[in-house]
């Protein structure tokens, strides 16, 4: 019973509470009116000002840096940037002296972007995952994801709050809370939280505080923290972009992916960033040569004739989310989709299988990158990790280790157990799953809910998710993504496009139809709620 009490506070997708009603009664105006040049902006507009001249890359640094100093440090504290990169202006001088050399390294070329502090960078800035084990390590070497971003002309500014050790940590955990960084708020609603392990990323974007983020997912941390800040996120197929760098929970869910206000960012993100890497070799089962650029399949007119499966498994647990979801369905279907109802994609639960092949892969990826950061790091193993928040006076003061001890205790990865549960989670929801209902049904992609609206963030309680739709494609590999769908009394809901391996080009293009068919992102205000 305990291990399938904390399967419920790990997978997002099947956790459910009942919510009070909420009214939105304050507004901290004087922040809400902040004038910001580039908000709601996108990279092509960007792209086209440094063309013509207009703009350079150091003042558009400079005034996001301006932007997180007082929105997220000083005004309403929203804790979503953990570390500003303390280079980034002469980083932007040099981009903006390429520029005028005409060297334009590739489509993100001066974007400030932030990186979730679980991914590897080597310059000034730490990585930590959020724990006050790692403070001040700084990684060997860039990951895959760093080296790609520079590589396109990314600016990476700064990095993203995290549910500390991207929340495979212990029971009753409040999403958006790490020792490093403290709790990141909702830019919605400050007393709601952001939700996922990505939140600082969701947060940070949504009240633009840069142009694209990068989260991470295992199951529901890149499409939740969409979900409850507004945003676009896209969870990949695992191996389209490789890990090498980030901090892991598992080798077979892990995945990074862009986080932006528009599909079309995201979209160009996403691109920068794919490419086989021997360091990793999930990316060598990319079935082509990896995609660079994914705008041209971006067609408003992509939803005519599509075949969607409308997943059930979130109805009825929350009208409001249900009328949303329902007139989703109607513009979906005025766009020329046909809608077939999938009341279950899994015969057989899979959860306790994905539980525990979390498990062990999280205990033999961590020592495994523990060993890369050499003999000065604090901690070296996970044994050591659990001793240190013993002894360390923050780490425990909300929140428990239980899971950090869990997977201590398991095996290495030829345990029969493991075997047996990694064999049987594939079978379960790819090839009996995912594709056969695809197959079976003439589908190109599933919809559904991706959340409920935010909760409030609990450091007694914890989280408290009322829906989700995450795990079919998270336990799969297969690919995700999230786009707003509305309000519930002013808190975001999205909804999500998944379907099989490699399928992002032809997601992307419903998702980009549904996107300009309806065009529900609006920038959050930085609200209070009070419950009735």
């Amino acid at each position: 019973m305990k291990k399938i009490n904390i399967i419920l506070s790990v997978l997002f997708s099947i956790i459910f509470c009942f919510c009070k009603p909420v009214s939105v009664e304050e507004t901290n105006e004087e922040h809400a009116a902040l004038p910001f040049e580039f908000a709601e902006t996108t990279i092509d507009d960007l792209q086209a000002r440094f063309t013509a001249g207009t703009l350079s890359v150091e003042s558009l640094a400079q005034a996001y840096i301006d932007r997180i100093n007082a929105i997220d440090k000083r005004g309403p504290t929203l804790n979503a940037v953990i570390q500003i990169n303390p280079d980034a202006i002469e980083i932007a001088r040099q981009l903006d002296a390429e520029l005028k050399a005409g060297n334009k390294r590739g489509p993100l070329h001066g974007i400030p972007i932030l990186l979730k502090d679980n991914i590897d960078t080597h310059d000034k800035m730490s990585t930590t995952a959020g724990s006050r084990a790692l403070a001040g390590s700084i990684a060997p070497q860039d990951s895959w994801v760093a080296k790609s971003l520079r590589e396109a002309g990314a600016l990476i500014i700064g990095k993203a709050n995290l549910s500390e050790w991207a929340n495979f940590r212990g029971d009753l955990s409040s999403s958006g809370w790490s020792g490093v960084g403290g709790q990141v708020k909702n830019p919605y609603m400050l007393d709601r939280n952001p939700c996922g392990s990505s939140s600082g990323s969701g947060a940070a974007v949504s009240a633009n505080l840069c142009m694209v983020a990068i989260g991470t997912e295992t199951n529901g941390s890149i499409v939740c923290p969409s979900n409850a800040n507004g945003v676009v996120g896209i969870k990949p197929t695992v191996g389209l972009i490789s890990r090498s760098g980030i901090i892991p929970i598992s080798f077979t869910q892990d995945t990074p992916g862009p986080m932006a206000r528009t599909v079309k960012d995201a979209a160009i993100c996403l691109g920068a960033m794919t490419g086989i890497d021997s360091t990793d070799t999930k990316t060598l089962g990319i079935p082509e040569a990896p995609v660079s650029d994914y705008t041209p399949y971006l067609d408003a007119n992509a939803l005519k004739g599509k075949r969607l499966g409308w997943y059930k498994a979130a109805a009825g647990r929350h009208y409001k989310v249900d009328a949303l979801m329902e007139k989703a369905i109607e513009d979906l279907k005025k766009a020329g989709a046909e809608i077939i109802e999938i009341e279950q994609i899994a015969e057989t639960p899979v959860n306790r299988y994905s539980f525990q092949v979390l498990l062990y892969e999280f205990k033999d990826g961590l020592n495994k990158y523990f060993a890369t950061l050499g003999p000065e790091a604090k901690v070296k193993s996970l044994e050591d990790l659990i001793a240190f928040n013993e002894k360390d006076s923050v780490e425990l003061k909300y929140f428990d280790q239980n899971l950090l001890i869990m997977a201590q205790e398991k095996a290495g990865l030829d345990s029969e157990e493991y075997l047996n549960a990694l064999s049987t989670m594939k079978e379960v929801m790819q090839e009996s799953g995912i594709d056969k209902i695809m197959a079976e049904q003439n589908l190109d992609a599933f919809i559904a809910p991706t959340g409920g609206p935010a909760w409030k963030t609990d450091l007694t309680n914890g989280d408290h998710f009322s829906l989700g739709s995450s795990s079919p494609a998270a336990i799969a590999g297969y690919p995700n993504i999230s786009v707003p769908m509305g309000f519930i009394e002013g808190l975001p809901v999205g909804i999500s496009f998944f379907g099989k391996a490699w399928s992002e080009s032809q997601l992307l293009g419903i998702a980009y139809a549904y996107e300009q068919a309806t065009r529900h992102r609006k920038a959050p205000a930085f609200k209070t709620s009070q419950n009735y």
